[in-house]
C-alpha cells in the first residue's frame, strides 16, 4: 500500500478492510482516510476541579465490513447524554472514541484506545468516578499464560484489528484495573460477546438462602 500522506510504501494484509500506516499513523477505511499531521499527543487529564469524573466512551461500527453494527455509536452517545445530565459529568471529561471522528486520535484504532485507557486511570485517586463504556465486536482466542479457567482470553477488536491485532483482557486488567488506587471506583459497561470476564477480575461468590453476593 501506498501512503499518499508520507509516501511510505507499507504491506496490507490480503483481504483487509482497514489499515493504518505505520510511519504517519494515517488510517484508511471504506475509503475515508484519517490523517495526523504530528504524532498523537498525550492527553492530559481533565481538571481536578471537576470533581475527578471522567469516561472514555467507545463505539465501533465496523462500517463496510461484513459484520458490521449498526447501534454501537448510539449506545455510547446515549451513555454520555446520561453522564452529562444524570450524573453531572463535565463534557470535557468525557473523551469520545468513533469511526466519526475527524481526529485521527479519535478513532478507535488500537493505538488510541490504549492511549484513551491510560488517559482514564492517570493520576486517579481515592474518591474518583472513572467510566469505560465499549460497545463493538469481541471474541475469545486461546489463553497462553494460563490465568484463565476456561482456556480462553476475552478480547476488543478495534477498527484496524485485522491488521494491527486485538486488546485482550490481560492487557486491559494491566491498564486500568491494577493502577487504581484504593477508593477509586471504575464502572466498565463492555457490550460485546464472550464480555464475561472481560476484566479478569477477582469475584467472589456467597451463597445466602437463593441469593447470590458477588464482590
Amino acid at each position: 500500500m501506498y501512503c499518499r500522506w508520507c509516501r511510505m510504501v507499507y504491506a496490507v494484509p490480503l483481504n483487509a478492510q482497514s489499515h493504518s500506516c505505520p510511519s504517519c499513523c494515517a488510517y484508511a477505511a471504506d475509503g475515508r482516510v484519517y490523517q495526523s499531521n504530528a504524532p498523537p499527543q498525550q492527553l492530559s487529564p481533565p481538571s481536578h476541579a471537576y470533581g475527578r469524573k471522567r469516561a472514555v466512551l467507545c463505539g465501533i461500527t465496523y462500517k463496510g465490513h461484513r459484520q458490521s453494527l449498526r447501534g454501537s455509536v448510539n449506545d455510547i452517545m446515549s451513555m454520555k447524554r446520561l453522564l452529562l445530565q444524570k450524573f453531572r459529568f463535565p463534557l470535557s471529561s468525557i473523551l469520545v472514541l468513533t469511526e466519526e471522528e475527524e481526529d485521527y486520535r479519535r478513532v478507535p484504532t488500537k493505538r488510541n484506545i490504549r492511549r484513551a485507557l491510560g488517559w482514564l486511570v492517570e493520576g486517579s485517586r481515592a474518591g474518583d468516578s472513572l467510566v469505560f463504556h465499549y460497545s463493538g465486536h469481541g471474541s475469545q482466542v486461546r489463553d497462553r499464560d494460563g490465568d484463565e479457567v476456561d482456556g480462553y482470553d476475552e478480547s476488543l477488536m478495534p477498527v484496524d484489528y485485522e491488521t494491527e491485532g486485538r486488546i485482550l483482557d490481560d492487557e486491559l486488567n494491566a491498564i486500568i484495573v491494577r493502577p487504581l488506587p484504593r477508593g477509586a471506583t471504575l464502572h466498565a459497561i463492555v457490550d460485546t460477546c464472550s464480555s464475561g470476564t472481560f476484566l479478569d477480575l477477582t469475584m467472589f461468590a456467597e451463597s445466602i438462602g437463593l441469593n447470590f453476593l458477588l464482590t
